[in-house]
């Protein structure tokens, strides 16, 4: 017959079990965000829609630099739906589909040794090609800016340029000899 003590123990590994299964259900609240991030990319592919027509129907009225405007804004426009699908992408395969697949296992170890800073390097590389077309943009039509605006833009790609290479810097300290161990996102 099992002591009082170890009846106590039991029941608390037990609520432990159930808290910790509560906890990574939760998970699927993340679904909500997934759905918005996809309804929010339909919109954004619908306006993009709009600006190739408009590009299409004054083609012949734009002069050069017009029209390399519009298409930088068109692969602005990519940059940002792929930005979008990588983050939900690899957030859902992360937080949601594996975990699901893991979670009849009970082996969640993995959850510790995931690559988030692949992720992250990812995220801020496209920041940074972001920045560099607005940047574009601006020295194509730098008469229409002030000089403190075209400076305050270029510091501002700097910061994003600095924090990228950054990431990957301390990515590679940190990564070194750990390798094997990460999985990527």
């Amino acid at each position: 017959m099992p002591s009082p003590q170890d009846r106590g123990g039991d029941a608390a590994v037990s609520l432990l079990a159930t808290l910790g299964r509560a906890i990574l259900a939760t998970r699927y609240v993340l679904m909500v965000f997934f759905f918005g991030l996809a309804a929010s990319l339909a919109l954004f592919a619908a306006r993009f829609v709009v600006k190739l027509g408009g590009l299409a129907a004054g083609l012949f009225d734009k002069g050069e630099e017009d029209v390399l405007i519009a298409v930088l804004h068109l692969v602005d426009s990519a940059l940002i739906a792929s930005l979008v699908m990588i983050v939900v992408l690899s957030s859902y395969d992360s937080l949601v589909d594996r975990l699901a697949r893991e979670a009849d296992q009970e082996d969640l170890g993995w959850v510790g040794r995931t690559d988030y800073s692949n992720l992250k390097i990812k995220v801020a590389t496209a920041m940074v090609a972001i920045s560099s077309i607005h940047l574009l943009q601006v020295f194509l039509k730098v008469e229409d800016y002030s000089q403190e605006g075209v400076m305050w833009r270029v510091v501002i790609h700097a910061l994003f340029l600095v924090g990228a290479l950054m990431l990957g810097l301390l990515d590679r300290l940190t990564r070194h000899g750990e390798a094997e161990q990460n999985e990527s996102v």
